[in-house]
């Protein structure tokens, strides 16, 4: 199977860590999605929140989501509306939150992805992301069977609903 996803580049650099992403001290107001999803990125970009679509896709380098093991960051971005985070690496615990609340973890050379650009991501067997103002498409780090499974079904508590045998 085979899911495509577009949107709209939201730029971020390297080493952007979770209290960047959602100040933890945020967590102890609400952990209503609906309500983080006003406070993202709010210390290093303090308009992003009035500014994301649905559907935009988060592009960031190096690293992303290091920092402290919280979940809430995770929520606040899915509650935005963001179904995809492309970055070089990731936060390993990062990477293990986005795929448990269904949001897509993407690895690949996001160096000449502009902020604004358009995207289509193409996930199955391989990953494939397209963008507007390149000729070719960029290969990316292949998303585990397993893992995809998960993230398709909206992450691992909607999983484990469907699959209450697993």
């Amino acid at each position: 199977m085979t899911t495509s996803i577009d949107g709209i580049a939201r730029r971020f650099g390297d080493n952007v860590n979770t209290d960047y992403i959602i100040s933890s001290r945020r967590k102890r107001e609400s952990l209503d999605p609906a309500v983080l999803k006003q406070y993202l990125f709010e210390t290093i970009t303090p308009d992003f929140a009035a500014t994301v679509n649905l559907g935009d896709i988060l592009v960031a380098g190096k690293n992303f989501g290091c920092g402290s093991a919280m979940e809430v960051a995770v929520t606040a971005v899915v509650g935005a509306g963001i179904k995809v985070v492309l970055a070089q690496s990731f936060a390993r615990t990062y990477f293990r939150n986005a795929v448990n609340n269904g949001l897509y973890p993407i690895e690949c050379d996001t160096s000449r992805i502009e902020e604004g650009a358009a995207l289509h991501i193409e996930l199955g067997a391989h990953v494939t992301v397209r963008c507007d103002r390149m000729s070719e498409p960029l290969e990316a780090e292949p998303i585990a069977h397993e893992m995809l499974a998960i993230l398709d079904a909206g992450g691992l508590v909607p999983y484990l609903r469907q699959h209450p045998n697993f």
